[in-house]
């Protein structure tokens, strides 16, 4: 059987940057197995399938090891798909995912997206050692997500010069670990670790910023942030904290559309 696939560079403007994911848009679900295998052999930080139903598309997405919860960068490349190769006219797009429930995304002109996504629970912690031995710094502040540490720290020079043990990383009990700062000419900065899913460094998270944004909304004072996460591809958001949800704004090109034998 032959599927469409799609591969779309998230959170960038210029191919070959942002977050790459892959896209299966299906007329039915296949087997949580086959998904998972095809994530693995397509290699990148994300595929998303999505199957229409009725008035929205369930979604669910898969790393190369693991199905997860909730991926900012896979959904506005389902949604950037849906847009300009399944002729969806109307303005707001709504997801259902089994995972996360009900996420919305609107297109904003031709080239913006923005996802409505419901805000991480954010709770502070005493340092954690082991994490701080991992990311090979000491961290001003630490807070624990619903799935990921966050590790506050002084500059975004700081945030450039980590270089994290993936060895120590993958012996967490996390999903993953945020680290951010205050940025140059951003509002904040941050990068994402994640080997236990696969991923050693994610390029662009967006479903990172769902943690990021309250944090620095209450520190900057302010609810619109522009946020830029310092991978070697790069990706830049734009995020807005409205209490119970975050909006995390982005744009996104086509790199490939092909077919996989399956």
């Amino acid at each position: 059987m032959k599927q469409k696939i799609y591969q779309i560079d998230a959170f960038t403007t210029k191919l070959f940057g942002g977050n790459p994911a892959a896209v299966c848009i299906l007329e039915s679900w296949l087997e949580t197995d086959l998904m998972q295998k095809i994530a693995a052999e397509n290699n990148l930080a994300e595929t998303a399938f999505a199957v229409k139903n009725k008035d929205h598309y369930e979604l669910r997405w898969f790393t190369p090891e693991i199905e997860v919860d909730l991926c900012g960068h896979a959904t506005l490349a389902t949604a950037f798909v849906i847009f300009n190769h399944y002729g969806y006219n109307e303005n707001t797009l709504r997801f259902i995912s089994p995972r996360s429930g009900e996420l919305l995304v609107q297109r904003d002109g031709k080239d913006l997206f923005t996802m409505d996504f419901p805000t991480d629970d954010l709770t502070p912690v005493s340092e954690q050692p082991s994490i701080s031995k991992a990311i090979g710094k000491q961290p001003i502040e630490t807070f624990k997500g619903k799935t990921d540490y966050m590790l506050i720290y002084e500059s975004q020079e700081d945030i450039e010069a980590i270089t994290p043990n993936f060895h120590l990383l993958n012996e967490l009990d996390c999903r993953g670990v945020i680290v951010t700062a205050k940025g140059k000419n951003v509002d904040f900065v941050s990068r994402f670790f994640a080997p236990q899913c696969g991923i050693p460094e994610d390029p662009v998270t967006g479903s990172a910023h769902t943690t990021l944004t309250p944090y620095w909304s209450e520190k900057l004072q302010k609810k619109l942030l522009s946020a830029k996460q310092l991978s070697e591809r790069g990706g830049d958001l734009q995020c807005e904290y409205l209490g119970d949800r975050v909006k995390i704004s982005g744009s996104a090109v086509c790199y490939l559309v092909g077919d996989i034998e399956i």
